[in-house]
């Protein structure tokens, strides 16, 4: 399950290329990826890093650590992905910087 994982995470980097980081970077006037995994889930990084956290301390018979671990990760991927959503709706309705 985990090599699987790295294929898609291959999958989602090679798609985005060149825009593919940790920050948080929306360019006015440039479109939305919307190619590979992006035609079929909106952060698909996102799904790859819940799936790590979860399977690999579940590979070292510690589902304890995957469970609070996940728990964690869902708290900050909340706050994440609505920050994200909220930059690219500015861009969307102009009022991006």
């Amino acid at each position: 399950m985990f090599a699987i994982l790295q294929v898609l995470r291959v999958w989602v980097l090679l798609t985005l290329g060149s825009r593919w980081t940790t920050r948080i970077i929306v360019i006015a006037g440039t479109p939305l990826v919307r190619s590979g995994p992006y035609r079929y889930i909106s952060h698909p990084n996102y799904l790859v890093v819940v799936g790590e956290i979860a399977v690999l301390p579940l590979c070292l018979g510690l589902p304890w650590y995957a469970l609070v671990f996940s728990a964690a990760n869902a708290l900050v991927l909340t706050v994440r992905i609505s920050a994200e959503n909220a930059a690219l709706a500015g861009v969307r309705n102009g009022t991006a910087r």
